[in-house]
């Protein structure tokens, strides 16, 4: 069986979960409705994952994503079987992605060929045994050629920092069967200069990153729309910002275009903290 991931869900840097109140966030997360957490630059041992699904009895755990140039695919496998040993229900999926060129560089790696190198980790973690079997795992994808390999390989794909019209584009390339659980950010400000300021704050790291840099060109933005920490233009494209209930409205979007499941991150000035009461306003606002 597949995992039950819900229309909504939560995305929060895996970092943050290793704080003091990190179990009792996790259950909140399952009370107001917020049944997945998608673990932001996840660790490939699932060490923090396994602990949430400890503390909790219905929340699902994501990985958003496992770097496939810092775990090996045996190592993986192995965790993953751990963890699902102790939690057999379909309460974790295993999401991977290739990273940014930039980041592992910089951490010692050699970023090359990317495409050929998801190929060979997928093939890697299909030999081992046992496996993560395909419905349990999922690609982060952007471009036509590596949404393909996510619809070929895995149950779907995990787009991270897109808009509800690359969320239409990848259902018309995938069909109708193939996960789509884009993350959107999401800004509970309602004065344009104090939401869009945050936003680019959040943003700044990505325009480095030619991924997605190349990944907004396909969607129609220009060089003009990335300078100076993004147009107004952009920033209103990615982010979804406004009252509660506007927001919200833009969270669905996703799904009128075809998502299957979205995950919010929401966007403080206080990024280091688990933002739960903007959590609990955001699913008031999407029941």
């Amino acid at each position: 069986m597949t995992v039950r991931l819900g229309s909504f869900g939560i995305w929060s840097r895996e970092t943050l979960w290793r704080s003091a109140d990190a179990a009792e966030a996790a259950i909140e997360l399952e009370e107001i409705g917020l049944g997945t957490l998608w673990l932001g630059g996840a660790s490939g041992d699932l060490v923090t994952a396994e602990a949430l699904l400890d503390a909790t009895t219905s929340l699902t755990v994501a990985t958003g994503i496992v770097s496939i140039w810092e775990s090996a695919p045996d190592d993986l496998a192995a965790a993953y079987a751990r963890v699902t040993a102790r939690h057999p229900e379909e309460r974790l999926l295993v999401g991977i992605g290739n990273s940014h060129g930039l980041l592992v560089n910089s951490r010692g790696g050699n970023y090359d060929r990317p495409v050929a190198r998801t190929i060979a980790f997928l093939d890697a973690l299909d030999t081992h045994v046992p496996s993560i079997p395909r419905e349990r795992r999922a690609l982060a994808a952007l471009g036509p050629r590596m949404l393909g390999i996510a619809a070929d390989r895995t149950l779907g794909t995990h787009p991270y920092l897109t808009t509800p019209e690359h969320t239409a584009q990848a259902r018309e390339l995938l069909g109708k069967d193939t996960l789509i659980a884009p993350e959107q950010g999401v800004v509970l400000e309602a004065d344009p200069a104090k939401a869009r300021a945050l936003a680019r704050g959040a943003l700044r790291l990505y325009l480095a990153l030619e991924n997605y840099t190349n990944n907004f060109r396909r969607l129609g933005f220009t060089d003009e729309d990335l300078a100076d920490g993004g147009s107004d233009r952009l920033i209103d494209a990615l982010f979804a910002w406004g009252t509660d209930e506007a927001v919200a409205a833009r969270v669905r979007e996703h799904l009128d275009a075809g998502a299957d499941h979205v995950c919010a991150q929401i966007i403080t000035a206080t990024p280091d903290t688990l933002p739960r009461p903007e959590w609990r306003r955001l699913a008031a606002a999407l029941r």
